[in-house]
């Protein structure tokens, strides 16, 4: 079983209900393992639109890493993510962040995530659950790259009582 590690967003809708659709559905390509905390961003890159809600998760599963994005792609279709702009509003989004400790860049794939080391919404969830894990390709923890960032930029605690069933 390989260990992954998603990171899912929402910024549309019932965005408590696109998380725990996505956790739920995930249930089928493996075991999650771990959820991190919820964490309310607001949107970089393309600003003019809602807060998003981040969190990561830890699955086992068996499936490839190539198999996995095809599988975690229709997942976010059954959900009822529809193509946007890049960087724009999405009703769920599913990114492998790491996948065990490999090292993956082709086109149509990247592992660990491109950006994941420039992002504090990606890296602060990831650290709830993966503080000590290595990054593959700079060879320091989740918590060291988070921890070097410059100041957060927008990521805080989601309300503790809407979240509460998300990372039970």
């Amino acid at each position: 079983m390989a260990i992954v590690y998603l990171g899912l967003g929402t910024n549309l809708g019932d965005r408590p209900a696109n998380l725990r659709a996505a956790i739920d559905a995930l249930g089928a390509l493996g075991r999650v393992e771990a959820r991190s905390k919820v964490y309310e961003t607001q949107p970089l890159y393309v600003t003019d639109q809602p807060a998003f809600l981040n969190m990561a998760v830890r699955l086992s599963t068996t499936l490839t890493p190539p198999a996995l994005l095809a599988e975690l792609k229709r997942l976010e279709a059954a959900i009822g993510r529809v193509a946007s702009v890049r960087y724009g509003p999405r009703l769920i989004d599913l990114d492998i962040l790491l996948y065990d400790d490999m090292v993956i860049d082709s086109p149509d794939l990247v592992i660990p995530h491109p950006r994941l080391t420039e992002r504090h919404f990606a890296l602060i969830p990831l650290a709830d659950i993966a503080a000590s894990t290595i990054h593959p390709t700079h060879r320091q923890t989740i918590r060291t790259l988070l921890d070097a960032l410059p100041a957060d930029d927008g990521v805080r605690l989601a309300d503790e009582m809407a979240m509460r069933e998300l990372v039970a």
